[in-house]
């Protein structure tokens, strides 16, 4: 693997809880960070929070709310045109159960169901774009922060207009970013760019957790490893629980199910699957 201090990482979701804590280990380490967030004030404060932890790396930022996949596809294209690198990206951002909104079933910018968009059509279109940069870049690593909390898809109701619950969508939201990552791991097993996701830790202090149960640098550890680990060079299209690689829910591993979510994926997003 490249040298950490040589690499440029991108977190999005970078401006509270794991994805802060993400971005000041990385910086500590000498990574030239990428910042993602979608509030202007909350991007420039961990700017600076990372510059103070930075050891020679230096920090850039990217604005865009991933409730909308326009803002996406502008900071993909803006990241393309100034970064002569992109070594990792680290999908983080995402939103819980009932936060932001409540229990009621919302709808994002595009007309999707809030938490399918969020946590998985954004950075489904995101990592698609920067594949290019990733690809010359390589060796590379695509890191997808997940969840134990997984339930099957609907690929016919992926939306929930039938039987919606903040649960049901935002484990089926994480279930389907661990589809994409087998998926996209096997796409690009020659291509020396490794997809694999995790479940940081169990109920982090962060805004969408009520009651935490874990350390914010436990989850920490675990992101940071699948980043800058030398032993995980050759693992790609994995599951971890912590630092344990282990099985998640069994549509996972259904090829089937796999290919009717990429094919709908590629369809709402508006790219080539």
């Amino acid at each position: 693997m490249t040298p950490i201090r040589e690499q440029t990482v991108l977190v999005t979701g970078a401006t509270d809880g794991l994805g802060t804590g993400v971005a000041l280990d990385l910086a500590r380490r000498g990574a030239t960070v990428l910042v993602h967030g979608r509030d202007a004030g909350r991007i420039a404060r961990t700017v600076d929070e990372v510059k103070r932890a930075s050891r020679g790396g230096a920090v850039r930022s990217y604005k865009a709310d991933f409730a909308s996949l326009a803002e996406v596809r502008a900071m993909a294209a803006e990241l393309v045109a100034n970064e002569p690198r992109l070594d990792a990206l680290v999908n983080n951002a995402g939103i819980g159960t009932t936060v932001p909104g409540g229990p009621a079933r919302q709808e994002s910018a595009d007309g999707h169901e809030l938490r399918f968009a969020v946590n998985y059509l954004a950075p489904y279109l995101l990592t698609r774009l920067l594949l290019p940069k990733l690809r010359s870049s390589a060796p590379a690593r695509v890191v997808n922060v997940s969840s134990a909390g997984q339930m099957s898809l609907d690929v016919d109701d992926v939306m929930l207009h039938r039987g919606y619950t903040g649960v049901r969508a935002y484990c089926q939201s994480k279930l389907a970013q661990i589809l994409f990552t087998i998926d996209l791991a096997d796409e690009l097993r020659v291509a020396r760019v490794t997809v694999n996701a995790l479940h940081p830790a169990t109920y982090m202090p962060t805004k969408i957790v009520e009651s935490p149960t874990s350390s914010l640098k436990e989850g920490v550890d675990a992101t940071v490893r699948l980043v800058v680990e030398p032993a995980l060079d050759a693992v790609s299209g994995q599951y971890f629980d912590g630092t344990r690689e282990t099985r998640a829910n069994g549509q996972a591993y259904d090829k089937v199910a796999r290919q009717k979510l990429r094919a709908l994926s590629a369809a709402l997003a508006g790219v080539d699957g």
